[in-house]
């Protein structure tokens, strides 16, 4: 007689769909659980840098770059052409005002000084015996007036003379008559003979007048032309250091031509390149700072070049003191103030920024161990922090390094 066997509850193939169920299960509540809470990441400390938020003051400005150079530079040009027989100096020396630096030949030029010259001392040649012929032409009609006042005078005499005898009856009225005519005749001839001495005179001044100033303008000419020979020596304009002289013995140079410049040693400037971006914020008067053998020194805008060139204006800035050590040609390093300073809350600037802008930054919470996000607002900086407007408070940690391996995360643990 066969004895029923008893049916199993759970066979293999039961508890392996089970199994399934489980580890589905839970892999549904992980998923869950992760997804629903913030990503966090590890993040070793020795590769971020930290830092503290505080209250300080603040002063709004940009990093740029500047190169001294001389207080004033005065350019050498060729005031006349010509070809470059002497060099009495080479590029470099230091100049008093009034010395030689080159000498240029003209032959043309030279020519027309000769000309000038001998048109001068044929002009005075020419005035000379003009003089002596107007001297002697007024000896000659002194000596034709002296002739007519003595006609004159003995007219006189005897006109009044007969005047008597006639009353006397002693002689006719004929003889009268003619002493009268002849009274009448010569005291016209005076009159008439004054005023052509007179006129004489006025003309031979006016002569000497014109003469004068013909010499004089013929004077002024040379000069000139002596001024312009003179030209053909190059000299310093000022005290200075000669620089850039491009000449050559042999070389000919035209009128204009620059040659070399001179720099004045009395002190120096710096010629300052700025983004055409801050054009409208940029004056005379406004200040930078600079660091130099380890001290802060100050400059001030003097002028503003508002040419924009490659996207780039200039400007030119004067030391406030004198500072020793500086070379022309040296490159500085300037912080240039934009706006007074203030009293703000600050974070310094790290490369942070790049990732956020500056829009939220990773917080620490109060033992240091976990950093998480929170929504900042910055306003405007300078070469060391941001002003903090909103989401921050002096005493506040943050990570100010680079954000570039964070990914997404919400939240960094810190070890």
């Amino acid at each position: 007689m066969d004895i029923p066997l008893e049916k199993k509850r759970f066979s293999k193939k039961r508890i392996s769909i089970a199994v399934g169920i489980l580890l589905l299960i839970s892999l549904i509540i992980f998923v869950v659980v992760s997804t629903g809470g913030k990503s966090k990441l590890n993040v070793d400390m020795e590769r971020i840098s930290i830092s503290e938020i505080k209250e300080g003051v603040f002063q709004e400005n940009i990093p740029v770059t500047g190169v001294v150079m001389p207080i004033t530079t005065i350019y050498l040009d060729a005031l006349e052409g010509g070809r470059v027989d002497e060099k009495f100096v080479e590029d470099g020396a230091i100049m008093k005002q009034g010395e030689p630096i080159l000498r240029l030949s003209n032959t043309d030029l030279e020519l027309s000084l000769v000309n000038q010259e001998t048109s001068v001392y044929n002009l005075l040649t020419q005035m000379q015996i003009s003089q002596n012929a107007a001297s002697q032409n007024t000896i000659n009609r002194l000596n034709r007036m002296t002739d007519v006042e003595n006609a004159f005078i003995e007219a006189d005499r005897v006109y009044q003379l007969n005047k008597k005898l006639l009353a006397e009856k002693a002689i006719g009225n004929q003889e009268f008559q003619e002493s009268a005519n002849n009274y009448k005749y010569q005291k016209q001839r005076m009159k008439l003979a004054r005023e052509v001495l007179k006129q004489d005179s006025i003309s031979t001044k006016q002569e000497a007048n014109q003469k004068r100033n013909s010499l004089a303008r013929t004077q002024s000419a040379l000069e000139l032309m002596r001024k312009k020979v003179g030209d053909l020596v190059v000299r310093a304009p000022v005290d200075g250091q000669l620089t850039s002289l491009d000449v050559e013995i042999g070389q000919s140079k035209t009128k204009g031509e620059r040659l070399g410049q001179i720099d004045v040693l009395s002190g120096f400037k710096v010629r300052v390149d700025i983004d055409e971006h801050y054009i409208s914020r940029i004056y005379t008067g406004q200040q930078g700072t600079f660091e130099f053998n380890g001290e802060t020194h100050v400059l001030t805008i003097k002028k503003v070049f508002t040419q924009v060139t490659n996207g780039r204006f200039q400007v030119d800035m004067l030391f406030d003191e004198k500072v020793e050590g500086i070379r022309r040609g040296q490159s500085l390093q300037i912080r240039l103030a934009l706006s007074q300073e203030k009293q703000a809350v600050l974070v310094p600037k790290g490369g942070f920024f790049q990732k956020t802008g500056g829009n939220w930054i990773f917080k620490l919470n109060e033992d240091g161990t976990l950093a998480y996000k929170v929504d900042i607002q910055l306003g405007t900086k300078n070469t060391q922090y941001y002003e903090v407007l909103e989401g921050l408070s002096p005493g506040d940690k943050v990570i100010t390094s680079s954000y570039d391996n964070f990914g997404d995360k919400q939240e960094l643990v810190l070890k």
